[in-house]
């Protein structure tokens, strides 16, 4: 297959050319389309842009399914819109909740994974929750939240065999350090999340396997002032502990372009990844909805392009897809295309030591591509150099 006149996106520019994909790969980039041969598929994008796939870290679900549905049909409904708007590799997110429901969960994921093989690559859950602070717990339901167990979560742990690939936690909470090694020994990220810690206590989390922080500036302390000292919160200690990764929600609503352009510029393309954490009414044009399971869930408003808690005060979540993401780094922060797409692509599997084989244009890796025009509208979208998602280009 050939991919004519498009222009790729590679991990450091945007060049003009055409594509070879061959068994699944990329087999040829012509920088002008100089040099490119004779295919049994030939496709004129016209000037589209062609990116790898685009990777999520943390999504809660999307049209109408929330993966704390614990049903397979939930998983398979959640990732296909988000595959309809580029996003080749998922990593399903559950919440604070009962741990009858965070099993259900793993049960729904091992079944749409077969599913979805071939369409939708699913390296892993991202289990977030229940062992978060109180005072940062944002729209995670505080009846669930706790210190960490070790016997529920090395339960879990046993049960999942492989499938949870991180898991958020409050690294100040009594028994989080060992938390964070145990996780390590289960290659599992330990991550840093509705967390009220103070600089020394991040440190001691990094030291103990918490190398990434989740969605930075929400659900976390910041600066504060005792007997006139200022004390680092968890936002500038990622900052300050250079080593430590982290991801933002940019859809513009969580936080403001302006604040995601210095993120970019503070952290670096290497070390930020942009996220959704989407809720069941992505995709949707829906009012209210329920985050969570539908029985145990909490009810949400959408306004203003945002989930927020009844009361306003608060958001719940994010309503964006993966285009959305990009269209706000983009085209609002200003963040070249090439750095906007690495952060949704080559980083987070970097992140994870999955870019062997995915998330750049180079020849080799796996054909799974978004082509997208100037406005971020999502044209066609391929897994292994196979379409699974087409808007009816020629």
């Amino acid at each position: 297959m050939l991919l004519k006149h498009a222009r790729l996106v590679t991990p450091n520019d945007v060049i003009s050319g055409d594509l070879l994909i061959d068994g699944g790969t990329i087999a040829g980039i012509y920088a002008g389309g100089e040099g490119a041969p004779d295919a049994a598929e030939r496709f004129d994008l016209g000037g589209c842009y062609v990116a790898p796939g685009f990777v999520d870290l943390h999504t809660h679900g999307a049209g109408g399914a929330d993966f704390m549905d614990g049903t397979a049909e939930a998983f398979v409904t959640a990732c296909e819109t988000h595959l309809a708007h580029g996003t080749t590799t998922i990593f399903p997110t559950t919440l604070s909740a009962k741990f009858d429901e965070l099993y259900a969960a793993i049960d729904g994921f091992r079944s749409a994974k077969r599913i979805l093989e071939g369409r939708v690559n699913l390296p892993g859950l991202h289990f977030e929750g229940p062992y978060f602070s109180l005072k940062q717990c944002g729209a995670q339901d505080p009846r669930y939240i706790k210190n960490p167990d070790p016997a529920e979560y090395r339960a879990i742990i046993d049960y999942a065999n492989g499938d949870i690939a991180r898991w958020s936690v409050a690294v100040e909470l009594d028994g989080a350090l060992e938390m964070g090694d145990c996780l390590r020994e289960h290659n599992i990220l330990p991550s840093i999340a509705h967390s009220d810690a103070e600089y020394s206590e991040v440190l001691e989390g990094y030291r103990h396997g918490y190398t990434h922080v989740t969605h930075l500036y929400s659900g976390m302390s910041s600066i504060v002032r005792k007997n006139g000292f200022r004390h680092l919160g968890v936002v500038e200690s990622t900052y300050a502990i250079e080593e430590l990764t982290t991801e933002v929600i940019a859809d513009g609503c969580h936080i403001p372009p302006e604040l995601l352009r210095m993120v970019y510029r503070l952290k670096g393309v290497d070390k930020t990844c942009l996220i959704t954490d989407s809720l069941r009414c992505t995709g949707l044009d829906a009012k209210t909805i329920v985050s969570g399971s539908m029985e145990n869930g909490r009810q949400v408003i959408i306004e203003d392009g945002v989930a927020k808690m009844l009361d306003r005060q608060a958001f719940a979540g994010s309503i964006a897809t993966a285009d959305r993401l990009l269209r706000t780094a983009w085209h609002l922060a200003g963040i070249p295309l090439a750095d906007a797409v690495k952060m949704m692509t080559l980083t987070p599997l970097h992140i994870f030591g999955l870019d062997g084989h995915k998330g750049s244009i180079d020849i080799g890796k796996d054909a799974d591509l978004v082509v997208f025009d100037d406005d971020v509208r999502v044209r066609d979208v391929l897994v292994n150099g196979r379409f699974v998602h087409r808007e009816g280009l020629n």
